[in-house]
């Protein structure tokens, strides 16, 4: 099994579940976030008064899918999230050992 995590643009959000249902990913956590890379922040202008913005609002996305499944996964978080321009985010994919299904028990792939 693997974690994939995953930082997008708010607005990228539903394209990229749809994405992944078609695919048949059965769960998804989301989390609001905000952090920076490699733009840094920016100006912006509010009432008048100039200010920094130096972390940028995204959404972390979390699922735990098949190994066999991860790169399609990867690939449809990449391909949906992309706008192309600077802070469309980040995909890390990490190794799980394990997964329970709290409700029933249920190990590993039958608890995802």
């Amino acid at each position: 099994m693997k974690l994939i995590i995953a930082a997008i643009k708010p607005f990228k959000l539903d394209e990229v579940r749809e994405a992944l249902t078609g695919l048949g990913v059965s769960g998804l956590m989301v989390t609001e976030i905000k952090g920076f890379g490699a733009q840094a922040g920016h100006t912006e202008i509010y009432r008048g008064a100039e200010y920094e913005v130096n972390f940028v609002p995204k959404l972390k996305l979390e699922l735990v899918v098949p190994a066999d499944q991860a790169e399609a996964a990867v690939s449809a978080i990449a391909e949906t999230a992309r706008t192309g321009k600077i802070g469309d985010g980040k995909i890390f994919v990490l190794d799980v050992e394990q997964a329970v299904r709290v409700r029933t028990g249920e190990t590993n792939l039958e608890a995802l």
